[in-house]
């Protein structure tokens, strides 16, 4: 997912956002460890997406307290 799409979303669309990634990256951990995961670069990208929507969660968030 792209930054800009992430922007364009609220903090509560961010939230669940965050959420939900961090349920598929769960799942692709569980499929690594089974050895059912073809692609292994899914991990890292979901990671990325994760740290990215956090990211622009937090600035939303402190954007909001000021």
């Amino acid at each position: 997912m792209k930054a800009s799409e992430l922007r364009a979303k609220d903090v509560a669309a961010l939230e669940k956002e965050v959420t939900d990634l961090l349920k598929a990256h769960f799942g692709l951990r569980m499929q690594k460890g089974t050895q059912q995961l073809g692609n292994t670069a899914q991990l890292g990208m979901t990671r990325r997406d994760i740290a990215r929507a956090k990211t622009i969660l937090a600035e939303k968030k402190k954007g909001a307290a000021k």
